[in-house]
């Protein structure tokens, strides 16, 4: 027998048995308010692409001329014969976007994080993490070998303490990290007491992963640093293109030193091929259509608003939200898988959360409403979910 394969096979089974296995779904037609599931259609309540952009138009113009005019691939890392003006072009317009002074493309959010902590942490420097910090910015802080910190989430007494902490053991730099909006419970960082707390320190600095407030918070949607109007008291921000941009890839944004730095030294940069043509021209179309209008923004946010006004009207519990973000708490593990199945054999497609992503007691089904619904779509998401909450004896 081997220890590896029943290991594996263990897990699988255990899933399955809790009814925590993810099955997952196979998408037949391009993302949008609707989408083709094994030749069915669904409502979809359950993806990232909160402005609509996805399948835009424009934006699917914008990749093809951009695919005929540089080729699928870039054909090698960046560093070597992989930069592209395609890529120059999408970083300055990401950069003027957000109202930094340069960007840097990666392939995704996931290596945005993994590009820049481990690049510019060392290990005489300390790294002080909200504990409900996303996936890639823990593997990101794995990487380093600073002194690692967390503190409680959001709590500015705690997080005060752990900075003190860190100053008196660390000879080298404190770097605070935090998502902008926890992609879980849908609330947001206070940054504007983060920042006020590090700025009474020498050698302590800020980095935030605005995955969920990109599109979504500021002028614009120009996200969570531009809603608390921080601008060049954040140093680093870190973004991805897979939400409210709807196409792939991720970014860093900071002084322009940085990103020379950044461009020199950090890993996934050095060691990925570049970034494919079609995601910068339908990006640059993105951009520019948020730059130009923010309808898509205000939409998204009256779908947000309306969506968890009937939900809690109904009873059901949306828990600390203060975003589009929209959990509805279900408590029970495998609640939350038999809620999830009853509403897609109603046609509705919404995803589960459970531990270990949430704690233990909190499973959720988690409703992401997008500029592409319609108020008819909404309501029809809202009845269903009450009709089977009921039928399950959740409500």
């Amino acid at each position: 027998m081997s220890k590896l394969w029943d290991r594996i096979h263990d897990e699988l089974s255990t899933r399955h048995e809790t009814k925590t296995y993810n099955n997952i779904k196979i998408l037949g037609s391009p993302q949008g308010a609707y989408i083709n599931v094994g030749g069915k259609t669904y409502l979809n309540m359950c993806s990232n692409n909160y402005l609509g952009f996805a399948n835009d138009p424009d934006a699917v113009k914008g990749g093809q001329e951009y695919l005929a005019k540089y080729g699928v691939g870039s054909g090698a890392v960046r560093s070597i014969a992989g930069s592209q003006q395609c890529h120059i072009e999408f970083e300055k317009a990401l950069a003027r976007f957000k109202g930094v002074e340069d960007a840097i493309l990666v392939q995704s959010g996931f290596q945005a994080n993994t590009a820049l902590i481990p690049t510019i942490m060392t290990a005489d420097d300390a790294i002080i993490s909200d504990e409900l910090n996303h996936a890639s910015i823990i593997d990101a802080v794995r990487l380093t070998k600073s002194k690692k910190y967390v503190y409680k989430h959001v709590d500015m007494d705690d997080l005060k303490a752990q900075i003190e902490k860190a100053k008196a053991e660390v000879p080298g730099i404190v770097l605070i990290i935090t998502d902008g909006v926890f992609s879980m419970d849908g609330d947001i960082a206070p940054l504007d007491k983060i920042a006020e707390l590090k700025n009474n320190y020498d050698d302590v600095y800020l980095a935030v992963d605005d995955a969920h407030g990109e599109g979504v918070f500021g002028d614009h949607g120009r996200g969570i640093v531009n809603h608390f109007g921080l601008e060049g008291d954040v140093e680093f921000e870190i973004g991805t293109l897979s939400k409210a941009f709807g196409i792939c890839g991720g970014f860093i944004g900071g002084k322009k030193e940085l990103i020379d730095y950044l461009k020199q030294k950090a890993r996934p940069f050095l060691f990925s091929t570049g970034l494919d043509s079609a995601m910068c021209g339908a990006g640059l179309v993105i951009v520019d259509k948020m730059e130009k209008s923010d309808e898509r923004v205000k939409k998204l946010w009256e779908n947000a608003k309306y969506l968890q006004s009937e939900l809690k009207a109904r009873g059901l519990d949306t828990w600390k939200t203060v975003s589009p973000i929209t959990p509805v708490i279900v408590g029970d593990e495998a609640k939350a898988t038999d809620l999830t199945k009853a509403l897609f054999d109603e046609g509705i497609l919404v995803s589960p959360i459970m531990y270990p992503t949430v704690a233990k007691g909190l499973a959720r089904i988690r409703l992401m409403p997008s500029a592409a619904h319609s108020k008819e779509d909404l309501d029809k998401a809202v009845d269903t979910i009450e009709k089977c909450a009921k039928k399950l004896g959740i409500l």
